[in-house]
């Protein structure tokens, strides 16, 4: 399952990134989303969704959050 299909405000545990864009996979490490990490989806927007990785809330947009998979 990836992260566009998830429930807002149930927390989620990253499985893997699935791109080969290795800057876009610096960003989301340096942000604390790598595999093994919680995750936890505040809203779904029009063009994507709020997440809340760690001590911080971040707007993603629907491509990088299907991008990011997750454990159910």
């Amino acid at each position: 399952m990836n992260l566009a299909e998830a429930q807002e405000g149930k927390a989620y545990i990253v499985q893997q990134i699935d791109t080969e864009d290795e800057e876009l996979n610096a960003f989301l490490f340096s942000l604390g989303c790598y595999a093994g990490e919680p995750i936890t989806v505040v809203s779904h927007l029009k063009g994507g969704c709020v997440v809340s990785i760690k001590d911080g809330r971040y707007n993603i947009d629907n491509q990088l959050a299907e991008a990011i998979l997750i454990k159910t």
